[in-house]
């Protein structure tokens, strides 16, 4: 007679030698199905689910399950701390029921099915608590330690699986929504150049840097460039939310300070605990005077025919969604014959090794009164170089087109 301890041992080993390249073809959905129906040959289990923490919710969500599915098609919540889930995820530690009913379990799907015994265990990632994983018998059943261990070593294997799926997955999902979110056309108008560069950091996932740039029903134009203080899905999401409420309030209002002070209200009240850069700019219809206010965004450059470029002198207000109620400031600048006018956002000149107003002076050497497209060219060609940025990096250039102004073209070195 066969020793049902090695055969468990010898069924998860077989579950921990599942290599990713076999796997790799499946969806988070797909691979969670393939790993609890083995955990539930492992531990000669009627159910097991996977339940994943909702952070901003402070609730487990059913997102997996054998044997039960109805938890997963009703979109069950545990929330933290309560019931059998609810109390692994909150200490951190394996749980196993001999009694399943309203006094020890949330869910009443799981006693209405005649669920009688329970094991479950946190899943872990880093250190943190993602979800968790527990197993139910339909006939009275004492799990024992060994069982414990088993499906312990089972969940290590799940996180590894959902941690790197998920993190793909979530780093497309904000790939795909930040670059949705930044403008596909640069507006159209006489005499005018518009040109514009964005560059995802190589590493760190995502971030919400953005820049936008639309004309108002006054004909005054809006040139916008920010920054979202993190990386990943969240932050693109917040991103797009301010852009779309600064859109929003530009409609409405034509003074760049109180667009900001608006945005800033909407931020704080909605979007809590996110810290945002930003610089709004409108120009003129005319494009001569260009009035401007940031928000703890670095002031642009400015570039003229008839001297060297500079960093507009202007008074840099706190960050959006850090302190209440402020009053926002703004200056106006004009905008000569043959210039060019530079916002970007921090990853184009921070750096954690050099002094940033070293890396200041170097942009503002870029910079030359030359056609936008060109002056983005060599932005670029001197700021980032060979090296693969560390930051996302959005650039806007504006300015008089050459032909406009009589002016020739020049070459990038």
């Amino acid at each position: 007679m066969s020793n049902p301890s090695s055969t468990s041992e010898d069924s998860l080993r077989d579950l921990s030698t599942i290599t990713d390249v076999e796997l790799a073809h499946l969806d988070v959905e797909s691979l969670l199905d393939v790993l609890l129906e083995r955990v539930r040959d492992i531990l000669n289990a009627d159910t097991a689910a996977v339940l994943l923490l909702d952070e901003s919710r402070r609730s487990l969500v059913a997102t997996a399950a054998r044997g039960i599915e109805a938890e997963v098609r009703q979109g069950v919540r545990i929330p933290l701390g309560s019931g059998f889930a609810g109390r692994i995820a909150n200490d951190r530690r394996p749980v196993v029921l001999d009694r399943v009913d309203a006094t020890t379990v949330y869910n009443p799907i799981l006693w209405e099915q005649g669920i009688n015994a329970m094991l479950g265990v946190p899943l872990m990632a880093g250190g943190d608590v993602i979800g968790v994983l527990h197993v139910g018998s339909r006939t009275p059943r004492s799990f024992t330690p060994e069982d414990v261990r088993l499906l312990q070593l089972a969940a290590d294997r799940v996180s590894l699986g959902i941690q790197s799926r998920v993190l793909a997955a979530e780093r497309a999902a904000a790939n795909i929504l930040q670059r949705s979110l930044l403008p596909g056309d640069l507006p159209v108008l006489p005499g005018v150049e518009f040109a514009a560069r964005y560059v995802p950091a190589a590493r760190g996932g995502v971030g919400g840097d953005w820049y936008d740039v639309f004309l108002l029903p006054s004909g005054e134009l809006c040139m916008v460039i920010g920054d979202v203080a993190g990386h990943g899905v969240r932050p693109a999401v917040v991103m797009g939310r301010v852009r779309s409420a600064l859109r929003a309030y530009a409609l409405e209002n034509n003074r760049p300070e109180a667009i900001l002070e608006l945005v800033d209200r909407k931020l704080q009240y909605f979007e809590a605990g996110y810290m945002v850069t930003a610089l709004c700019a409108i120009a003129d219809d005319n494009l001569r005077h260009v009035t401007i206010a940031s928000a703890g965004h670095l002031a642009p450059v400015l570039a003229s025919g008839d001297g060297p470029a500079a960093l507009i002198d202007m008074a840099i207000d706190a960050p959006l969604g850090v302190v209440s109620g402020i009053r926002r400031t703004a200056t106006t600048v004009e905008l000569p014959p043959a210039g060019v006018l530079l916002l970007y956002t921090d990853g184009l000149v921070e750096r954690r090794d050099v002094d940033l107003d070293t890396r200041l002076a170097t942009l503002k050497n870029a910079v030359r009164a030359e056609s936008a497209d060109v002056v983005c060219t060599r932005v670029m060609h001197h700021m980032i170089g060979e090296e693969a940025a560390e930051d996302d990096v959005a650039i806007l250039a504006v300015g008089w087109s050459r032909a406009a102004v009589g002016v020739g073209q020049a070459d990038i070195s």
